[in-house]
Order: structure tokens, then sequence, then C-alpha cells
């Protein structure tokens, strides 16, 4: 038996797209994690037609362990920062410390908004359909972070589509959406990348490319 469930992210994407309910295209939109989740998504965006659009949000690393989540901050107009009070008080911070932290990724999280999206106009989820999508989640601070975010974006729905997560995170999570479909839910969980054959890191002009190819099926139908 084959231990990697997907091919790539375009594969996990079709996966996703087969196992989402129906989504009405006028009244849906997919919004991504970039940079990973933007080719997830994109396959369900080519499925039903529906927009695309990005939540910028950053992990807070930890000074010694980057790799180790102490939150993240999410972009908007009161930048939103979820900490992760055990790992914070395990690394010997205070959440007000944390959040200092997240504060000061903020020029970087615009500087990616600006790169990735321009002046494109972006849809809006008031009264919608989200479906909130990345290529899987380890920690979940991220995901996290963005699901709390668009809490307050209006949104009638929130469904959170995942081709992976660990058995003892996705419960947290699937508590912030309305409906939620992972596809892999590993007894033993090693890392994201580990249920994929290839998972080479996405990059800033596949981004653009692929909001570019979602803007213009929108413009066909």
């Amino acid at each position: 038996m084959n231990k990697h469930t997907f091919s790539d992210r375009r594969d996990a994407g079709r996966q996703l797209a087969k196992a989402l309910p129906s989504l009405d295209p006028g009244n849906t939109v997919v919004i991504a994690l970039p940079r990973g989740g933007v080719p997830v998504a994109e396959e369900i965006c080519s499925r039903f037609h529906i927009p695309l659009d990005l939540v910028f949000v950053r992990k807070i690393g930890a000074p010694r362990q980057p790799e180790l989540a102490l939150g993240a901050i999410v972009d908007g107009d009161d930048p939103h920062v979820v900490v992760n009070p055990l790992i914070a008080r395990a690394s010997g911070l205070t959440e007000a410390e944390v959040t200092e932290m997240g504060q000061e990724l903020i020029p970087e999280i615009e500087h990616r908004r600006n790169l990735y999206l321009g002046g494109r106009r972006r849809p809006d989820l008031i009264g919608k359909t989200v479906v909130v999508v990345d290529d899987g989640v380890a920690t979940g601070a991220t995901m996290r972070a963005s699901l709390m975010a668009l809490h307050e974006s209006g949104a009638a729905q929130i469904i959170l589509a995942l081709p992976v997560a660990p058995r003892d995170v996705l419960p947290e999570l699937a508590a912030l959406a309305d409906k939620t479909i992972c596809l892999k839910q590993p007894q033993w969980f090693h890392a994201v990348g580990a249920t994929y054959r290839s998972f080479p890191q996405t990059t800033d002009q596949e981004v653009i490319t692929a909001l570019q190819r979602c803007a213009e099926w929108q413009q066909r139908v």
C-alpha cells in the first residue's frame, strides 16, 4: 500500500473538491492560506467555478525554535493575534510578549498582500459560504487564527477543508467551523508533507498565477 495519500497539492485539491458538498458559485468564496494552500484551493475553484481569495496569516515562532508556534497573527483592519498559552509559558514568554512579537510581523504580511493581490478587488464575504483551505495542518496555530478572524467577516457559513490533520488537533479547529472535511487523519502524525509524494515549496509566482486564473474563470461564468 502506498504510504503517500496524495501525489501533490493539486491531487489533494481534486480529492477535496469531490468530498465537498455542491457549492453555489454565486454565493461561495474559497479562502486559501498562502502559499501551500493555494494550489489545493485552485482545484476546488476550478471544479465549482467560484472565486479565490487569501487569508494573510503568519505563525509567531519561538525565538530559538522558529518552527514551534507560539501563536499566529492574521491581517485585517485590526490584526488578530492568537496565542498558544501552553507553548508561550514553556518558552518563558507572556501572552503580551507573544502579541508584541506578532505585531512585528505586520510589515511582512502587508508586503505579501501587496505582492499577491496588488489592486485586485477582493470578494465580499458577507452572507457567503466560505471554504477555508490549506495543504494540511500540524499544530493548527495559523488555521486557528484564520478561522477566528473569518468569524468576524460576516460569512453565513464556514467550511474547513483539509487534506490532512492530526487527530488531536482537528476537533479544536472543527469547533471553529460549521462543517469540516478532512481526508486524512493519521494515527501517527509526523508532518504534513509525509502524506504527499511531491511537496515542493509553493512559489510567490504560483500564488499570483492561481489568483489570475481563478479571476478569469469568474469572468467567463
